[in-house]
């Protein structure tokens, strides 16, 4: 038998992410895993990031987590989504070398001193008086913890369909976990079951890359962690990514194999991801649609796999073949592996506290697709949030709960937690009302102060960012102050068929202007010998985020109104140890919902689906008595 402070189950990414972050808090954490070289493997895409989710590794990264340097570190291509759009919606994303991820995510693990990797299988929890105190392996072994955090990713009760062939695993060609669910089935929990799938893997010599149209990284690429040494970034060769299509004669392929399909027989019964469906998902809700776009990726820089994006399927492997064999540039593709979906276990969030701790047993943390999710990052930022508080509650600190308002992680978890959820879910900007204010550009600014009391960042970085924010504070104010007479700008504004000036003009107000940019005004006018300024343009990262702050000032400025307007609410502490159902003004929806998911404060019970404004002000008096 072995103690361990915090014992962390699954080494992908969230189970990485809170062993690396209980451990740098002083921690002693076993990682265990049923295989230590598949620590951060990547299941499906080999990308880190993308919409909204690169905001999630920005933050991730911000608090002291892992994600965006391991990227930074293996990346072949990274790309700014959405430049063409605000830039509330600007999301890094990078095409990772998977191989060299997965090593990479390893020897951070095993650097850390007192970070165990443990390889085992473990099939039951142990519990004690409602609280966690071990776990039992299937080798009949016993390690015993304070806090246990369970991510599992998709290997609870894990199959495998490809066609009518179905085969129990939780990733190709690794073995499910069996137990552990029916062990916390026993303890009261309510289980459920989702879906997720990945497309086949090319053989990347078999592709006609010529008649393809090349998808290129950007020119300037910015790294996700703001560590990162950008003189030597990126660090490995960068690839290129190739884009082609399906047609109708494909689809009619496809649809040839649908009476052998696992999703349309019933022989799948969880329910897949409403916004990354499979190809034969795809043509059956958007029959309208001739084309779908896919995208050639390689899977690293030594390897002749290429994923195709966009092409998830569990059809027969030859009809995957037939119809890949129709496609523009594909013609004499070979296919080393078929698609395939995968079934999993997970547990409905409702059961966990926005801390992540589970509202059954005390001590047990869940993290990652277990909650729900679907995504890398999702489950990274959990991992994170739960390694926090694990430490937290074992060293006698306070919770750490995100507010909605500071980060999209604290979206994430307030989602969970108060919608639940019956199907995958994903992060979108959509779902972040603030998302002017939690841009993947200031992630640093808003978070790191959390991430340094944790002893996640150090001092020295700390005070780099602190820096940064005083610059970009200062630029800003000198800019509101600095007016420009119309003799000195005008000529400027001729040339941008831009408005003219009758006498003066702040830069701040003329940088507001979509068909003037922030650069070109300081330079025309000739100011860059300003000791501030000249530092501001030195910092690109700095000088951004000046710009942005001045041109949606106004939408800005509301958007904290905002946030203050229901600051009161989200400050109003509501007990834990409430029941609601002895509240007899409250509606019969009201009582089961609140008593179900025993929201930890008035902003958070408003959220719940079916708690009304009436149930609402009921609360009010009730706390105030």
């Amino acid at each position: 038998m072995k103690h361990f402070d915090i014992i962390v189950i699954g080494g992908g990414h969230a189970g990485l992410e809170a062993a690396v972050s209980s451990a740098r808090m002083g921690c002693y954490v076993g990682l265990l895993t049923m295989d230590e070289h598949a620590i951060g493997r990547m299941s499906c895409n080999p990308a880190i990031g993308g919409t909204a989710k690169g905001h999630l590794v920005r933050e991730i990264d911000a608090l002291g987590g892992i994600m965006g340097k391991i990227a930074d570190k293996t990346g072949v291509q990274f790309r700014m989504l959405n430049k063409s759009k605000g830039p509330a919606v600007w999301s890094p994303r990078c095409q990772s070398d998977r191989k060299l991820y997965s090593e990479e995510a390893y020897n951070i693990a095993n650097s850390i001193n007192n970070l165990s990797i443990v390889k085992a299988n473990v099939n039951r929890l142990l519990v004690e008086d409602k609280k966690i105190v071990g776990v039992l392996t299937i080798d009949n072994v016993t390690y015993t913890c304070n806090a246990l955090i369970l991510s599992s990713g998709t290997f609870l009760n894990g199959k495998m369909h490809t066609g009518l062939t179905t085969t129990t695993g939780g990733r190709f060609g690794e073995q499910p976990a069996t137990g552990i669910t029916q062990s916390l089935i026993d303890f009261g929990f309510e289980s459920g079951r989702l879906k997720t799938g990945t497309p086949p893997r090319l053989n990347k010599d078999s592709i006609n890359w010529k008649i393809l149209e090349e998808q290129p990284g950007d020119e300037n690429p910015q790294p996700f962690s703001f560590e990162t040494d950008l003189s030597h970034f990126p660090f490995l060769p960068q690839l290129n990514c190739h884009i082609t299509y399906t047609d109708p004669i494909v689809h009619k392929i496809l649809e040839k194999g649908f009476e052998q399909s696992p999703m349309f027989t019933g022989r799948i019964k969880g329910i897949g991801p409403r916004y990354c469906p499979s190809i034969e998902d795809k043509i059956v809700r958007f029959a309208d649609k001739e084309k779908h776009q896919l995208f050639l990726e390689p899977e690293g820089l030594d390897t002749d796999e290429i994923y195709v994006n966009g092409f998830s399927s569990s059809l027969p492997a030859e009809v995957q073949l037939e119809a890949l064999h129709n496609i523009k540039g594909l013609e004499e593709c070979k296919m080393i592996r078929p698609g395939y979906a995968v079934e999993y276990d997970f547990f409905p969030p409702h059961q966990v506290d926005l801390t992540l701790e589970t509202k059954i047993i005390e001590g047990l943390y869940f993290a990652g697709q277990i909650n729900g999710t679907s995504g890398y990052e999702e489950a990274a930022a959990q991992g994170l949030v739960a390694g926090i508080n694990a430490a937290n509650k074992i060293q006698g600190k306070p919770d750490f709960v995100l507010k909605r308002s500071e980060a999209y992680i604290g979206v994430l978890i307030d989602d969970l937690v108060n919608k639940s959820t019956d199907e995958p879910y994903r992060m979108f900007t959509s779902r972040a009302e603030h998302r002017l204010l939690l841009r993947q550009d200031n992630a640093d600014i808003r978070l790191s102060k959390y991430g340094y009391n944790f002893n996640l960042i150090t001092e020295n970085n700390n005070k780099k960012i602190g820096e940064r924010e005083k610059l970009i504070n200062d630029s800003i104010k000198l800019l509101h102050k600095t007016k420009i007479h119309a003799r000195d700008i005008n000529s400027l504004l001729v040339e941008k068929n831009s408005p003219l000036i009758d006498s003066t003009e702040t830069i701040a107000k003329l940088s507001k202007r979509a068909d003037l940019n922030l650069e070109e005004l300081i330079t025309f006018i000739n100011i860059v010998e300003n000791e501030l300024l000249k530092n501001l343009i030195n910092d690109k990262i700095a000088f951004d985020q000046v710009e942005i702050a001045l041109k949606y000032e106004g939408y800005i400025k509301r958007q904290y109104e905002l946030v203050n307007k229901f600051e009161k609410y989200e400050l109003t502490d509501i007990p834990l140890s409430l029941n609601y159902l002895t509240l007899k003004a409250l509606s019969a929806e009201g009582k089961e919902k609140l008593n179900k998911i025993k929201p930890r404060s008035i902003g958070q019970a408003s959220r719940i689906s079916g708690v009304t404004p009436s149930d609402i002000s009921i609360l009010l008096v009730y706390l105030k008595k």
